[in-house]
């Protein structure tokens, strides 16, 4: 439970916070994203070392907590520390990257696969559609091999982090995950 100022009144309110893990191999776009979110511009960013971490009210007292954690080939050992108590995983993949999209599968695999993972619903954001070279949904969804993922509820949506087109839809699809965890 997170302590939360009411928006009415100064009154302070409970408010359940929603844990939304963002995962994705390095230069993906999960902190571009995650700040286009949080600030509504595009801001320069550099590869994550750690996490970055950031509460959103996402639709009117809907709050979540989105944990961006870095994707460098050396800190994805750690990517299970992070995953205890997840709703939603949200994981980014550069849809232009044609060469890293098999390390972007097993990664995946990887992390559905993770005990703490068990029927937790994802969001795959084909990153970078703004792109001519870009990869379709529909073509990731056969690469990543989401069709084998019917013990849970998935989606996945195209979006450009630097234009922010698509975030709106995510940020929906969140939504509809989030009502999925919760049995709403």
């Amino acid at each position: 439970m997170h302590f939360m100022m009411g928006a009415q009144n100064s009154k302070p309110v409970h408010k359940k916070q929603s844990r939304v893990v963002m995962l994705g191999l390095d230069f993906s776009g999960k902190s571009t994203i995650l700040y286009k979110l949080k600030m509504n511009q595009t801001v320069e960013t550099f590869p994550t070392v750690g996490f970055n971490v950031e509460s959103l009210e996402i639709a009117k007292n809907v709050f979540v907590t989105v944990w961006d954690v870095g994707g460098q080939d050396k800190l994805r050992s750690n990517w299970k520390e992070y995953l205890e108590d997840t709703d939603v995983l949200i994981y980014v993949v550069d849809s232009t990257e044609k060469v890293r999209v098999q390390d972007a599968t097993a990664e995946l695999l990887s992390i559905l696969n993770n005990e703490n993972m068990a029927g937790v619903p994802f969001l795959v954001l084909a990153n970078k559609q703004d792109l001519p070279e870009a990869m379709s949904t529909s073509e990731l969804v056969n690469i990543l091999k989401l069709e084998n993922y019917d013990d849970r509820a998935w989606e996945i949506q195209g979006c450009s982090a630097h234009t922010g087109e698509g975030l709106p839809e995510m940020v929906n699809a969140v939504l509809r995950l989030l009502r999925k965890t919760r049995g709403a």
